[in-house]
């Protein structure tokens, strides 16, 4: 029995893990250096049944392959706008189960965290992590649905393999913190 849909996506406990780490298949397609991206999670068979047309253009026709969880890309996301603050002009209509968003940063181990400087503001900060020799790029996907499930998949430049992606609900917390206020209305 394999571990792998066939999609290519790696099977997964849980809906929502299935669909970060689809998210993540699709943005690693992307390639590096790539905007953040916001997506819509809606339930699949709500789809199918609401939208049927829409679905029949997701390939979302046959019941039995589509998974639980849809992800719909969003517009893109103004660029030079804070995700902060882009998060907090989101509202989702009831048909929404979830959202996830894609974002790539740098970061650096727990062990260099004593050697940050002190009085650094965010420009000074960043700065002096691009210029660090321990910092890693990575991409970031986090999930959340409407009942405050979350799920995030960590994927490190330098290991740019499918089978190298880090999965857990706690990874992102701030994101997925802010991903949950998009629900707070």
């Amino acid at each position: 029995m394999s571990n792998v849909s066939p999609s290519g996506t790696p099977m997964a406990a849980s809906p929502l893990t299935r669909a970060v780490l689809e998210i993540d298949e699709y943005a690693s397609g992307l390639g590096w250096d790539q905007p953040a991206r916001l997506f819509a999670l809606v339930d699949t068979a709500r789809l199918r049944a609401d939208e049927p047309e829409l679905a029949a253009q997701l390939g979302l026709d046959d019941a039995g392959s589509a998974a639980p969880l849809t992800p719909i890309e969003q517009d893109e996301i103004p660029s030079g706008t804070p995700l902060d603050e882009f998060l907090a002009t989101i509202a989702w209509p009831g048909a929404v189960a979830g959202c996830a968003m894609t974002v790539e940063r740098l970061m650096l181990p727990p062990s260099a965290e004593a050697s940050v400087p002190e009085g650094l503001d965010e420009a000074g900060l960043a700065s002096w992590v691009s210029a660090h020799p321990e910092r890693q790029e990575v991409r970031m996907t986090v999930a959340v649905l409407r009942d405050g499930a979350r799920e995030s998949a960590l994927r490190l430049r330098e290991k740019d393999s499918p089978s190298e992606v880090l999965t857990g609900s706690g990874l992102v917390p701030g994101l997925a913190e802010a991903l949950s206020a998009t629900f707070e209305a």
